[in-house]
C-alpha cells in the first residue's frame, strides 16, 4: 500500500511539473517571439535541448543520478526521430494555417491509439474512447478556427503526426525494455535531438520567417528571455519523459490539451487575448472529457490492481494447498498406523 501511494504521488508530481513548466514556457516564448521579435522557434528548441543535456551532465557528475549504458543504436535513432518530429511540427505550422496545425495536434491522440492497438495489442475501453472523443471535440471548438488545405502542408503534417506518435510510444517502451529511468533516457538521447535541430534549425527558421538567426540583433532583454526559456525547457523535457514513462503516450497527449486550455485561459486573463463564447464552451467540453478520462483510467487501474491481487492470492493458495494436504495425509497415516498397532496389542 505504501509503495502504491508513493507511485501515485510520483505520477501526480510529474503531471503537475509538466503542466506548470509547459504553460510557463509557452507564455515566455510568446513574449519572446511576439513582443520581442525573436521568431526562430526551431533554433530555440535546439538550444533548449543543449541546455537540458548540459544540466543533466552536471547532475550526473554530481551523482544526482547514475548514467546507465544502453543500446547506443536504439538511443541514436530515437533521438534523431524526436528531433525530426519537432522540425516537422514547426514546418507544419509554417506551411499550414493555424487551424489546420491545431487539427494536426488533435490527430495525434487517435493515431497513437490506433498504433498502440495494432502494434502493441493494447486495449482501450469504449468509455476511454468516448472521453477522448469529448476532449478532442472540446479542444477543436476552443482552438480550431480556419482550415486551409494544401498538398505539401498536408504531407508534412501527416509525417509530423507519424513521427510524433512513434517517438512518444518509443519513449514509453524503451524505458521499460531497456530498464532505464526517464532521466537516463533523456540524458542519452538529448545530444542527438539537439544535434539534428542545431544543424537544421537555422535553415528551417530562415525558410519560415525569411530572417537569419545569425543576423538578428540580440538585445539584453532578448538574451534574458532566451536564457529563461532554456531553463524552463529543462523542466519541460524532463517532465515529458517522466510523464510518458510513468503513464502512457495517450495520457501525455491528454495532458497536452489541458495545457492548451490553460494557455488560452492565461492568454485571456494576462495577455488580454480575444476570447469568445465558443472558446468557453470548447474549454468546458474539453475539461469534461479530461475529467471523464481521468475517472475511467482510475477505475480501470483499480480493477486491474484487484485482479492482480486476486491472481497472486490464487497462486499462493495453489502453492500452499499441496503442502497442507501432504501434512494432513501424513497425520492420517500416522493415526492409522497407531490404530493398527493398538489393535495388534489388544489381540495379543
Amino acid at each position: 500500500m505504501g509503495e502504491m501511494s508513493t507511485l501515485q504521488f510520483g505520477v501526480i508530481g510529474a503531471l503537475f511539473l509538466s503542466v506548470a513548466s509547459s504553460v510557463s514556457i509557452v507564455i515566455c516564448n510568446k513574449a519572446l517571439m511576439s513582443n520581442l521579435g525573436f521568431p526562430f522557434a526551431t533554433t530555440l528548441t535546439s538550444w533548449h535541448l543543449m541546455v537540458t543535456f548540459c544540466t543533466l551532465h552536471a547532475a550526473q557528475r554530481l551523482n544526482f543520478f547514475e548514467s546507465k549504458s544502453t543500446d547506443t543504436r536504439t538511443v541514436i535513432l530515437f533521438g534523431l526521430l524526436n528531433g525530426v518530429s519537432i522540425g516537422l511540427l514547426n514546418l507544419s505550422l509554417g506551411f499550414n494555417s493555424i487551424g489546420f496545425y491545431q487539427m494536426t495536434k488533435l490527430a495525434i491522440i487517435p493515431f497513437t491509439v490506433l498504433l498502440e492497438t495494432i502494434f502493441l495489442k493494447k486495449q482501450f475501453s469504449q468509455k476511454i474512447k468516448f472521453s477522448l472523443f469529448l476532449l478532442l471535440i472540446g479542444v477543436g471548438i476552443a482552438s480550431v478556427t480556419d482550415l486551409q488545405l494544401n498538398l505539401v502542408g498536408t504531407i508534412i503534417s501527416l509525417l509530423a503526426i507519424i513521427t510524433t506518435c512513434v517517438g512518444q510510444i518509443l519513449t514509453n517502451t524503451i524505458q521499460k525494455r531497456l530498464n532505464v529511468s526517464s532521466t537516463q533516457l533523456l540524458y542519452q538521447s538529448a545530444p542527438f535531438q539537439a544535434a539534428i535541430l542545431f544543424v537544421s534549425g537555422p535553415v528551417v527558421d530562415q525558410f519560415l520567417t525569411k530572417q537569419s538567426v545569425f543576423a538578428h540583433k540580440y538585445s539584453p532583454l532578448v538574451l534574458l528571455f532566451i536564457a529563461l526559456s532554456c531553463l524552463i525547457a529543462v523542466a519541460v523535457n524532463f517532465s515529458t519523459f517522466l510523464v510518458i514513462g510513468k503513464t502512457s503516450p495517450v495520457t501525455y497527449q491528454v495532458l497536452g490539451h489541458l495545457k492548451t486550455c490553460l494557455v488560452l485561459g492565461f492568454g485571456y486573463t494576462l495577455l488580454h487575448d480575444p476570447f469568445t463564447e465558443r472558446n468557453i464552451i470548447g474549454i468546458l467540453i474539453a475539461v469534461w472529457g479530461m475529467g471523464l478520462y481521468s475517472y475511467f483510467c482510475t477505475q480501470e487501474s483499480k480493477k486491474k490492481q484487484l485482479a492482480d491481487a486476486s491472481m497472486v492470492s490464487q497462486i499462493k493458495d495453489k502453492d500452499t494447498t499441496p503442502l497442507l494436504s501432504g501434512k494432513s495425509m501424513g497425520h492420517q497415516d500416522k493415526e492409522s498406523q497407531e490404530t493398527k498397532i493398538s489393535t495388534k496389542d489388544s489381540a495379543v
